[in-house]
């Protein structure tokens, strides 16, 4: 299990609630302490397209909200605040070049943005390079830490693991189908998450199912397959899912076309809110 990490929060900060913070850091800056008439930059660095644009492009929404109204409230220090928009477009490469374009170039005070590890840790040599301010909005895989960022979201010790040990204690589940995206955090969290089960509940390597299908992935039909198979062997089952973007969508249309009913295999998800539920039937 990893430790707490250090500028975590017990619980994760909503979306609204981090962008909230926009002020108190800003106004902790060199540059925003600085008595002229320039505005206060502050960097949106989310994918406006690409498979993760179904997760991120709204993120960006309220933080131009927030800004809006700390403007029409008189803005900070004396100063409007001026929102800079780029669009890394789930590039993860690219990622790392819009965030020296909005260091470098645009010189901005502060960035909110990345939906994903991998595009975190892309950004992240150069945040520290350049010496910026990265407000992380979502949960990760643990450790790493930075002075550079502000991991607002959970660890898997303040997540994942009390979620499976609801579904051991209080759902009675023996089985467990660890489904995630091909990336850092699926892997590191369910990395975490099978030490646990076998070290702290004895659970059988041969009831653990792990797959990792890449990004973008629509074709679930053999891995759902599987899944309801690993479920008929006799033991209670639970779908573990670090699924993230887009791929999430057919995957639980999936899920309904081969009749797998939450009361016989649930689903705990770490990474589906609404904008990705929204493009789910609401008929299954």
């Amino acid at each position: 299990m990893p430790t707490l990490q250090r500028k975590t929060h017990p619980r994760p900060l909503s979306r609204f609630a981090t962008a909230r913070i926009t002020a108190a850091v800003m106004g902790a800056s060199a540059q925003a302490v600085a008595q002229d008439d320039d505005p206060i930059k502050v960097g949106i660095l989310h994918s406006l397209s690409g498979t993760m644009a179904i997760s991120e492009s709204t993120l960006k929404d309220p933080v131009e909200m927030l800004i809006e109204q700390q403007n029409e409230a008189g803005g900070l220090l004396g100063r409007q605040l001026e929102a800079v928009v780029v669009d890394p477009a789930s590039n993860w490469p690219l990622f790392a070049e819009r965030a020296r374009e909005l260091l470098a170039q645009e010189e901005v005070d502060v960035i909110f943005g990345n939906w994903t590890s991998v595009s975190r840790k892309a950004v992240l040599p150069v945040v520290e390079e350049l010496n910026g301010l990265l407000f992380y909005p979502v949960q990760y895989e643990g450790e790493e830490s930075s002075e550079n960022v502000f991991y607002t979201g959970a660890a898997p010790n303040q997540q994942a693991i009390p979620a499976v040990e609801y579904l051991i204690n209080e759902v009675g589940i023996e089985r467990f189908a660890l489904i995630g995206t091909d990336y850092v955090y699926p892997r590191t969290t369910n990395r975490i998450l099978e030490a646990f089960l076998k070290d702290e509940h004895g659970v059988a390597e041969e009831d653990i199912m792990v797959n990792y299908p890449p990004f973008g992935h629509s074709a679930w039909q053999n891995i759902v397959s599987e899944i309801r198979r690993f479920g008929e062997e006799g033991k209670p089952t639970a779908v573990i899912s670090t699924i993230n973007g887009d791929a999430n969508v057919p995957f639980y249309r999936e899920l309904a076309n081969q009749g797998i009913d939450a009361a016989d295999i649930p689903v705990i998800a770490f990474s589906v809110g609404e904008q990705e539920l929204s493009g789910i039937d609401t008929g299954p």
